[in-house]
């Protein structure tokens, strides 16, 4: 027997008075996912997260399990909900729990949406998880799904990462099946599923400690599709899908940095229901730069130079991504003094303009010298006065005060 509507309005009103106004933890927390997941990585934590709070598990539980399990088996679908949605995903990122919050176009605090929102919630989890749906809601999730989204790394050098470059990859894909065009039929025919009627979907009952739902479950005859054939693809042995090799180029643009990736649509694998394709995602990585170290759009070195040169200045050359510059060396340069050419960083990703090269110069001290060159360094090093050394002069002029 199916729970009576005044019970489940109770059961709805307990959620609200117990779960809506409690302090609401980070969604990304709640799954296990950071912001830069992916909906792959989010729907495969979220599996997870909903198969270890089910409430079939905690059948022979105590009262308080029983409870604890319940609000953390809400806690992570309402997370999903939201993480899922790509326009509720930005909604949250930019404003947190307050985007969801009465009148801000949400959740509504939580439930806020009335109980059609409550049974598309429990319905999207036992859907996902479990092959089911919620009893009360009037929504179905689609029987037609994407093809799964693949994910490969590219290496690229730093130069090619100012400039821009292109790359070809190559890699395997689950394709539509060239025998059956995708089918599963031998004879490319296929008819409506009498199991399900064509819905790709059966309705099963599930015993809960909430009572007896009627989910909605895959159809095991068709696998979600809706429809069947007299007699499976030889090829593909009835699921549509064989294995492609792709040869894609992919722009990579100038300025992009290690760690980010491309998406191209429609480059993932096929899906076996109908749908679209997944996505591609290309992973970038830059190479480590034997001279260059990189923060965001700017560039550090280290340049050395001669005790000569740092004493009388000169002219040096230094390097930069596109090659050698003369710059000019101040008389009396210390080691360390820091020296900035405008414009010689990498490209940046969001605009028409470059960052800065900031050279780091390091007095080189000569080794290896012949004793007749020691002798003309001590008579130099005699010739010297205490004018000639601020630095230490005010050290000890410092250290002078401490004691006196």
């Amino acid at each position: 027997m199916l729970i009576k509507s005044d019970k489940i309005l109770q059961r709805c009103k307990r959620v609200i008075e117990e779960g809506v106004f409690m302090e609401k933890r980070d969604y990304y927390e709640v799954l296990g996912v950071t912001k830069g997941s992916s909906e792959g990585e989010i729907k495969k934590a979220y599996r997870k997260a909903a198969m270890k709070y089910h409430p079939d598990k905690y059948t022979n539980a105590s009262e308080q399990e029983k409870k604890a399990a319940e609000d953390k088996f809400k806690e992570v679908n309402e997370a999903y909900q939201v993480l899922s949605d790509p326009q509720k995903k930005q909604q949250y990122d930019q404003f947190g729990h307050a985007a969801f919050e009465q009148g801000a176009g949400g959740f509504g605090g939580g439930f806020g949406g009335g109980f059609e929102d409550l049974g598309d919630i429990f319905g999207d989890l036992f859907g996902s998880a479990f092959g089911g749906g919620f009893g009360g809601s009037s929504r179905r999730r689609s029987s037609v799904q994407p093809g799964d989204d693949l994910r490969l790394q590219v290496e690229i050098t730093l130069e090619e990462a100012n400039t821009g470059v292109e790359k070809t990859v190559k890699y395997n894909r689950k394709g539509k099946c060239t025998h059956c065009d995708g089918t599963g039929a031998e004879d490319k025919k296929v008819k409506q599923c009498s199991k399900c009627h064509g819905t790709g979907r059966i309705q099963v009952q599930q015993r809960t400690p909430f009572g007896v739902f009627q989910n909605v479950s895959e159809c095991p005859d068709c696998h979600g599709t809706g429809k069947i054939s007299e007699k499976k693809c030889t090829h593909c042995h009835g699921t549509g899908a064989e294995k492609e090799k792709i040869e894609k180029t992919v722009k990579i643009p100038a300025g992009i940095d290690d760690g980010q990736k491309l998406k191209l649509t429609g480059m993932g694998d096929a899906s076996i229901t109908g749908g679209a394709f997944g996505d591609l995602y290309v992973h970038v990585r830059v190479k480590p730069h034997p001279i260059f170290e990189r923060n965001d759009i700017d560039l550090y070195c280290d340049v050395p130079i001669t005790f000569a040169t740092a004493v009388a200045g000169g002219e040096i050359e230094v390097p930069t991504l596109t090659g050698k510059k003369k710059v000019k060396i101040a008389a009396g340069t210390q080691t360390g003094k820091m020296m900035k050419l405008s414009g010689e960083g990498m490209k940046s990703l969001r605009g028409n303009y470059h960052g800065d090269l900031l050279i780091r110069l390091n007095i080189e001290t000569p080794t290896n010298l012949t004793k007749h060159q020691m002798e003309l360094l001590q008579k130099f090093e005699e010739s010297l006065e205490e004018k000639n050394y601020p630095k230490r002069k005010g050290l000890f002029d410092k250290i002078k005060d401490l004691f006196q």
